[in-house]
């Protein structure tokens, strides 16, 4: 039987989890070290587990993996422990959608066992954003900047993607998913971009530093109804067919308190 691939503890998070048997569940964990990673967490369900109130959505962890099940496929790891690692605040009942979205994107958009420690770090704080600030919509965007880039699906952004010319600072400018940056109508003019692209830039060099996150949301909060279109159609160009389930649930219940709200 393989063994995983790292004997210390990984820093990871809870994308999503699902029974496996009566007593167990498998868990998809996003770390750093790793990427996405898949274990069985045995006995997890059992009312005096220890991973029973450490496997939650959105709290950063210490997970230990072992060995991989005989009749498992090779990326599927057993879950030897998990514990708290504590410094994050919970989110708040009205961000969980948004974090909820930001799990459904990286479970549909990455692939499994590849690390993206930048995106990572994004994600972190990002969570940490959603618990403690109050534009989400900004917090939003400037990470789907941020996976766009990390996984080469972001045009540089400080010029026309198809002539290569400087970007004019009063010219509104789109995003197309297969033209990149062209002149437009409407949306963020040129100015916006070039500091979009200069904070992406920064925050990479950086290691996707909170300080460099932070700015990237600073520069698309007020740009961020105007960014949501283009990164949003980036977005559904990559994930092709399928619906994200964390919107159409978010649609659901707008349609059914009649308020209309920023929606991930």
């Amino acid at each position: 039987m393989a063994t995983s691939r790292s004997a210390q503890p990984l820093l990871a998070y809870v994308l999503h989890r699902y029974d496996w048997s009566e007593t167990s569940l498998i868990v998809e964990l996003y770390t750093r070290a790793q990427g996405r990673v898949v274990v069985i967490a045995k006995g997890a369900k059992r009312p005096t587990s220890q991973l029973r109130p450490v496997l939650l959505p959105f709290q950063p962890l210490h997970a230990l993996l072992g060995k991989t099940p005989a009749d498992a496929a090779n990326e599927v790891h057993v879950l030897r422990s998990a514990e708290w690692a504590g410094g994050r605040p919970l989110l708040a009942a009205a961000a969980m959608f948004s974090g909820f979205y930001l799990n459904e994107l990286l479970l549909k958009l990455l692939v499994r066992q590849d690390p993206q420690p930048v995106l990572f770090d994004a994600y972190a704080d990002t969570l940490a954003a959603l618990a403690t600030e109050a534009d989400e919509a900004a917090a939003l965007r400037a990470f789907e900047l941020v996976l766009l880039r990390e996984l080469g699906w972001l045009p540089e952004l400080n010029s026309v993607t198809l002539t290569t010319e400087d970007l004019l600072p009063e010219q509104h400018y789109t995003l197309q998913a297969e033209a990149g940056i062209v002149p437009a109508g409407k949306g963020p003019r040129g100015s916006a971009w070039v500091a979009l692209e200069a904070a992406l830039a920064h925050g990479r060099s950086q290691g996707g530093s909170p300080g460099s996150t932070a700015a990237l949301r600073a520069i698309c909060a007020p740009e961020a109804a105007a960014l949501r279109v283009p990164l949003r159609a980036l977005l559904h160009y990559h994930l092709g067919s399928a619906p994200l389930r964390t919107r159409q649930v978010w649609q659901g219940v707008q349609r059914l308190a009649q308020t209309p709200t920023d929606s991930p």
